[in-house]
């Protein structure tokens, strides 16, 4: 089983971290490309690219402007523990064990606009590309034509890496979950980027609501966390298969039977006011 989430814009390049390991990114010579042409832009293209405020437009071409490699624990950070958004306040990377940040290694992903995909302590530098800018580059007119099929490519050798550590998994029982899942735990922005044809899992996407004024809707904060908490869920309990991930039940959340389907799963929170 392997899981995928969005990265944050927030980013956290300053508190303390619970472990000097890491990795190298390993689309790292893509973001290298992606970072000259970044570089060529001025802070007031930065802003009308990405739709921000002239202070941030300024910070991330200040970011680009500095961008060097190679990687190392003084420039650059784990992502796992650099990215600091709704996902990651429900992953809460920072508690987890020593044997859990491992096991993350080979059942986390994180997509990006700017690294492809990112391994739990793949190093990065900060910056902000959102998968969803239309930037013209050396492959096309957006950042979804510029990976292309990579991404995907990238996920297939981890679903098989994944695939190769789970621990004793019956051949009955991967049968009858399917040998390759995919979690997706990403906005529609992000999963866009991963090229579903040739993805070799089957693809299990949670969906979580919430009860508000009588009526259980998706509510974007909620949900985001929500997604972080599944995560911390499948890596603290070793999850392999469809079934255990039913039993999720972090911060009120319950699997609904009656609204979900093979591959789209519904969980819900009663009003927690």
């Amino acid at each position: 089983m392997l899981m995928v989430v969005s990265p944050a814009k927030n980013l956290d390049f300053k508190s303390p971290l619970p472990t000097e390991e890491f990795t190298q990114p390993s689309m790292l010579n893509d973001a290298k490309t992606l970072v000259k042409t970044c570089k060529k832009l001025a802070p007031s293209d930065l802003a009308s690219l990405m739709h921000i405020s002239d202070k941030l437009s300024i910070l991330n071409a200040e970011r680009f402007s500095s961008f060097t490699t190679p990687f190392t624990p003084d420039n650059a950070r784990q992502s796992i523990f650099a990215f600091n958004g709704d996902v990651y306040s429900g992953l809460d990377a920072k508690t987890l064990s020593e044997d859990d940040i491992q096991f993350a290694q080979k059942h986390l992903r994180i997509l990006s606009g700017l690294y492809g995909l990112l391994r739990p302590l793949d190093l990065m530098q900060a910056y902000r590309l959102e998968m969803g800018t239309k930037l013209e580059n050396s492959r096309g007119n957006s950042l979804y034509e510029y990976w292309g099929d990579s991404i995907t490519t990238e996920l297939n050798k981890a679903l098989q890496d994944a695939e190769d550590a789970s621990e004793a998994k019956t051949k009955s029982s991967a049968q009858e979950e399917g040998a390759n899942i995919l979690v997706n735990l990403a906005s529609n922005e992000y999963f866009t980027s991963v090229k579903k044809k040739l993805l070799d899992a089957t693809i299990i996407t949670p969906h979580f609501k919430d009860e508000k004024n009588g009526k259980y809707k998706i509510i974007s904060f909620y949900a985001k966390k929500a997604r972080g908490l599944m995560a911390r869920y499948i890596i603290e309990n070793r999850i392999t298969s469809v079934s255990q991930l039913k039993s999720f039940d972090s911060a009120g959340y319950q699997y609904n039977d009656a609204e979900s389907t093979a591959t789209e799963l519904v969980f819900k929170r009663a009003d927690q006011s």
